[in-house]
């Protein structure tokens, strides 16, 4: 067997793997970096099938460009299915807004609608002399780890938690003779989850008892329904408003790839759903407002922030990892926020909490001895190094985008 990365390989994002064997040529994930401009992966060979790990635009954003040249079967759990829709379609539209050229179409996502086949977790794919086998990965709903198996077992993980959170439980150990893994927080360290809630919370009460307005941009996938989740430990008025909206809606139709159906029904239920310019007027008269976009690149968060930020008692929490260059990145390091064009300092508190969907340098050396492999492929990093002194006995490859090595 053969692997090479299309991306995402010494990097974080744009992730895209090729596996070839006896012929047969499998693609897992195919994605694009939201930059500005976007990013994306080296071009891909024709492929007999794509499997899919979850529904972030790091991983998925490119797909149809793959599925519309010879239709090619694109294999992924109902709930990513549902999920890539929502962010594919998007992304066309922000592309028209930003101006930049976009490399699929409409009818494109179509195309790769009609050659998905959904697959679940504990299901086994016989293609040509693979068999494929689908584990939870922990990351998001749905999110997926493909078990190779041939003459050696592979394993590749996607993106990874191994914590059990609010939205999903955390993955499991595969054994496996090749595990392809992540590496995103390969020399970093998480807080404790609850640790990370209850100071939260505090934050956010603090914030309301001294008469201010908490304004909690959230990435709508994952993020948005955890924050709400925690949220719900208290009585706080929450306002929601964005993406994060539509697919709280996809969670709660697929119910299988949740923790808890109930917890998340009863904290989407208490939210006060925004739909209207007059719901965003009502809402900051309330006490949370729970919006995208998570690094304030655009979405309703940046039309709140506008409102709220020369009020002290008002804050703005981050809940994610905020790129550099982004708006997120420079509200954190120097009060700046660009709005209508323009760089505007802000006077209203800001804070960041850790709630992180990836495994921490900790988590990802345990996964490794869990699965006990004789060669660890680490991937989807820039700190991949970081993880080399704590793997010993292990070969460690550490590929970069393009190069070829066979197992």
């Amino acid at each position: 067997m053969e692997i090479s990365f299309l991306g995402g390989a010494s990097e974080v994002g744009r992730l895209g793997m090729l596996l070839r064997h006896q012929g047969i040529t499998l693609l897992f994930d195919y994605g694009v970096q939201p930059a500005d401009p976007p990013v994306y992966p080296m071009e891909a060979p024709p492929v007999d099938t794509l499997f899919l790990s979850h529904s972030h635009l790091d991983h998925c954003g490119m797909i149809p460009v793959v599925s519309r040249r010879s239709e090619t079967d694109v294999l992924m759990t109902p709930v990513t299915t549902a999920v890539t829709n929502i962010l594919l379609e998007d992304s066309i539209k922000v592309s028209k807004i930003e101006g930049f050229p976009q490399p699929f179409s409409k009818l494109d996502i179509r195309t790769m609608n009609s050659n998905v086949l959904p697959i679940g977790y504990g299901d086994t794919i016989e293609i040509g002399g693979f068999q494929v086998g689908v584990h939870s990965a922990g990351h998001i709903p749905g999110s997926s780890m493909f078990e190779i198996r041939g003459s050696q077992t592979l394993l590749f993980t996607g993106d990874l938690q191994t914590i059990d959170t609010r939205l999903v439980r955390g993955a499991r150990p595969v054994g496996c003779d090749v595990l392809i893994i992540e590496s995103t927080y390969a020399g970093r360290f998480h807080p404790d989850r609850a640790v990370t809630e209850e100071a939260f919370l505090k934050k956010v009460q603090d914030v309301v008892e001294r008469g201010g307005v908490a304004l909690v941009p959230c990435f709508a996938v994952a993020r948005t329904q955890e924050i709400l989740m925690v949220l719900s430990e208290m009585d706080f008025d929450v306002w929601l408003d964005g993406m994060g909206r539509g697919v709280s809606q996809v969670y709660l139709r697929h119910p299988g790839f949740l923790r808890s159906v109930k917890e998340m029904r009863s904290a989407f239920g208490r939210s006060r759903i925004i739909r209207s310019h007059h719901g965003r007027e009502k809402a900051l008269q309330g006490e949370v407002i729970v919006t995208t976009s998570g690094m304030l690149s655009g979405g309703p968060a940046l039309f709140y922030l506008d409102r709220l930020k020369d009020d002290p008692r008002n804050a703005v929490i981050l809940t994610g990892y905020q790129v550099e260059g982004t708006n997120g990145r420079s509200l954190l390091e120097e009060s700046l926020i660009e709005i209508h064009g323009a760089r505007t300092k802000v006077t209203c508190e800001v804070a960041y909490y850790d709630f992180s969907a990836h495994a921490d340098h900790k988590d990802l050396v345990s996964f490794v001895e869990g699965c006990d492999p004789s060669t660890v492929v680490l991937m989807h990093g820039e700190a991949r190094e970081e993880l080399t002194g704590a793997l010993e006995g292990r070969e460690c490859i550490l590929p970069m985008e393009g190069e070829r090595h066979s197992f």
